[in-house]
């Protein structure tokens, strides 16, 4: 009996939201080609791509900013004063290198980036146990090596396209890239000892894979420019090789001590000897009930399992110094110390002074 009015009440209501989508005054809303690229991310510029919204920010908001290690920027920009002098004195040019660009990337899309044809130099970070990449890209490849085997200077370097790197060619980038590791250690030795050593030289970005698509990696831009040629040197650095020396990145200046203050770790050593202790000299100890020692009288005696010419502990605090015997002198108790102060309490002030 009730099935036809409810009928009725569905076809007034799918009449109505029909009505209402084609007047545009209803709560639903068919999203146009246009607003769904932007909540996806998608349809963006190579040069928006450090504002993508959506759905995509959302997945890429877990990549870690390399602007939360305030130390890499310091080290990469000491490695190009370093690259600058070592590159000149490596191919006797007027050599500048400049810093371009520092950023966070997935390992997975720089590897996708790679223009090719390129060098790919992967080397060994040893005291961190991981790997990174130094790619050079075909401008930087072809003026290293027309700067080295005497090419002249306003010409510009012969590219033969297609074919691959000649043994030649291998060598001489194998030589500017050791040279390039070998800065990279000095620009991180004020933090750390990191020994990069090269590990082999790939030209197909699938064979220098060193970590998971996913992973988050730091890649650092360098132009390398010679007078009138040069090229793209790029460094990548996953977040698995800077972990272990995650904290001392987290540093905002070199020699960051992370709250430890020189001088006053001297003031209070100084200042320690000078301290004023309680000592006591304890005769005996034993535990008694609480009910006994609040039952306590005035001429009460307690018994103590020590003999009158036992030794006493001199003790401050809870931590035992030495021992001795009572004894007189003048019209005062004293106790002659026949220990040495005990080694572990020797070590404690010892630590505390500063190793005074």
């Amino acid at each position: 009996m009730s099935a036809e009015p409810a009928a009725a009440d569905d076809k007034d209501w799918s009449t109505g939201e029909a009505a209402n989508d084609g007047g545009g005054e209803g709560n639903e809303r068919i999203l146009n080609q246009d607003e769904i690229d932007s909540l996806l991310g998608f349809g963006l510029g190579e040069e928006d791509n450090s504002s993508r919204t959506g759905v995509r920010a959302i997945i890429n908001s877990a990549l870690v900013s390399y602007e939360r290690l305030p130390m890499l920027e310091i080290v990469f920009d000491r490695l190009v004063r370093l690259m600058t002098t070592s590159l000149r004195n490596f191919t006797s040019d007027n050599v500048e290198v400049s810093l371009d660009q520092i950023s966070s990337i997935r390992f997975g899309d720089y590897l996708n980036s790679i223009p090719l044809p390129a060098i790919i130099a992967v080397f060994r970070a040893q005291q961190l146990d991981n790997f990174g990449l130094a790619t050079v890209d075909s401008s930087l490849l072809y003026s290293i090596v027309d700067v080295l085997l005497g090419g002249r200077r306003g010409a510009a370097a012969t590219r033969v396209e297609g074919r691959p790197y000649t043994t030649i060619e291998r060598t001489l980038v194998t030589r500017m890239i050791e040279v390039v590791l070998n800065d990279a250690r000095q620009a991180f030795a004020p933090l750390t000892e990191v020994d990069f050593t090269l590990d082999r030289i790939e030209t197909n970005p699938r064979f220098a894979a060193i970590a998971r698509p996913p992973n988050a990696a730091i890649i650092v831009k360098l132009r390398i420019d010679m007078e009138d040629r040069g090229g793209k040197l790029e460094l990548l650095l996953p977040y698995a090789t800077l972990e272990p020396i995650r904290k001392m990145l987290l540093q905002q200046f070199m020699g960051e001590k992370f709250g430890r203050d020189n001088i006053w770790e001297g003031h209070l050593a100084s200042e320690l000897w000078a301290t004023k202790l309680e000592v006591r000299a304890v005769l005996d100890e034993h535990k008694e009930p609480l009910r006994k020692i609040l039952d306590l009288k005035v001429g009460d005696t307690l018994m103590l399992d020590a003999p009158p010419d036992s030794q006493v502990a001199l003790k401050c605090g809870a931590v035992d110094l030495s021992v001795g015997r009572v004894g007189r002198m003048g019209h005062s108790l004293a106790v002659r110390v026949e220990k040495p102060i005990s080694v572990a309490m020797q070590q404690a002030v010892m630590k505390l002074g500063g190793g005074k």
